[in-house]
């Protein structure tokens, strides 16, 4: 449930493509990890460098990289502060075969004002307090596109469903990330081919096609996912 540069990318003669570009890729590992946790430096220095070399179109064509649970969490430690200022703590993430679930303590209340919505003292009653979140996602993605669909989404251990489901995705979710896209494909963009998620990493895959970076020689730079 690995995150391309905002806006849309027509097709070639002009056309309008079907598959919208969302966020960009460091952007997409925040929203994979939801929320994160600072850990050990070495953590974020080492997701931060994959991130640079992908996103700076340097990374050889059919290479592959890894972001482990702690580099995504260090990453995400970092980001989540600047796009969420107030109302999450105590976050982690989960990796398992094509799904990830994040888990974190979240005040809707104080998330909601601190992305500016107008005060409303009947829902501000209805979601005021600190509660235990936990989002599942799962993750498809091939040819250079990607889809993501919410699996779960628990509050205080309680499944939300139906129009409760409806309420935290329009009034949380879409505000903090206006251009994800839940439930449709979209491109990926940094000629990336696919996003693997598995137990021990999420993997990021250069396409082979792509034409490999000047000066660089074609090589393979972290260890193949396990497919």
């Amino acid at each position: 449930m690995v995150p391309c540069r905002s806006g849309t990318r027509a097709r070639q003669g002009g056309a309008p493509g079907r598959y919208t570009r969302s966020v960009t890729l460091g952007r997409w590992l925040v929203t994979l990890a939801t929320v994160g946790v600072l850990a050990a430096q070495p953590a974020y220095v080492s997701a931060r460098r994959k991130l640079d070399i992908i996103e700076s179109q340097r990374a050889p064509a059919g290479s592959i990289y890894s972001f482990t649970r702690a580099e995504i969490e260090a990453w995400a430690a970092v980001e989540i502060p600047q796009i969420v200022p107030d109302g999450f703590r105590n976050a982690t993430v989960e990796l398992g075969t094509d799904v990830a679930t994040g888990r974190a303590l979240i005040d809707f209340a104080r998330l909601r004002h601190a992305k500016g919505a107008p005060k409303n003292w009947f829902i501000d009653r209805l979601i005021e307090g600190e509660r235990p979140v936990a989002v599942t996602i799962d993750i498809r993605s091939a040819d250079g596109r990607c889809t993501a669909n919410i699996r779960s989404v628990q509050v205080s251990g309680v499944s939300a469903t139906g129009s409760v489901l409806d309420f935290l995705v329009k009034n949380f979710f879409i505000p903090l990330f206006p251009n994800a896209k839940i439930g449709e494909p979209f491109e990926i963009g940094d000629r990336i081919d696919s996003i693997a998620i598995r137990p021990q990493a999420a993997y990021v895959r250069i396409d082979r096609s792509a034409p490999a970076p000047a000066g660089t020689p074609p090589r393979r730079v972290l260890s193949p996912a396990a497919h």
